[in-house]
């Protein structure tokens, strides 16, 4: 349920800014914008920290999109995890992996999941729900991930998307139409 008002399409906004977002959009606004747009200050970070982690990192666009994608399940976030799924089965991600999270169970102890999910998953669970990250957990990771920059940024992809889901919660942003 919206909890906010949207600002609409042609609202005063910097055109700026809306153009700036409209192209990493590839031509569309979003819901999230529109909400985004109530502050030009926070719409204009934003865009530009989310265009760098969305393009700018290292790290695999599969594995980034399994931490959104899981955040947004553990947070309960439908419209990020609609975004996030299909861009996680484009990048090369699996079906059961998507099916383990969507279940209800801890999704690194589900069967038929590789190491890699695995570790991926379980960092993404501490860091959403408990914010610490055990030692064991980081150092799986980072034998995935195969560098300390990988690493960090996908920590940095995760805490990123907390926020986003917390945003779209709380202001109640709904499925674009």
């Amino acid at each position: 349920m919206r909890r906010i008002p949207y600002v609409p399409d042609m609202a005063q906004a910097p055109a700026d800014l809306v153009a700036a977002i409209r192209h990493r959009r590839g031509g569309e606004l979003l819901n999230l914008d529109r909400m985004l747009l109530h502050s030009a200050p926070l719409a204009r970070g934003w865009n530009a920290l989310f265009g760098e982690i969305r393009t700018g990192l290292g790290v695999a666009m599969e594995w980034r999109e399994l931490a959104m994608s899981y955040v947004a399940i553990l947070n309960h976030a439908p419209y990020e995890y609609a975004h996030h799924a299909p861009l996680y089965l484009e990048a090369g991600g699996r079906q059961p992996v998507l099916e383990a999270m969507a279940s209800g169970i801890d999704a690194p102890g589900a069967p038929g999941l590789t190491e890699h999910e695995r570790a991926l998953l379980q960092l993404t669970l501490e860091m959403t729900r408990d914010v610490d990250v055990r030692d064991t957990t980081r150092t799986a990771a980072r034998a995935v991930l195969a560098s300390d920059q990988a690493l960090v940024e996908f920590i940095a992809v995760v805490a990123a998307y907390n926020m986003v889901s917390r945003f779209l919660v709380a202001t109640g942003v709904t499925m674009d139409a």
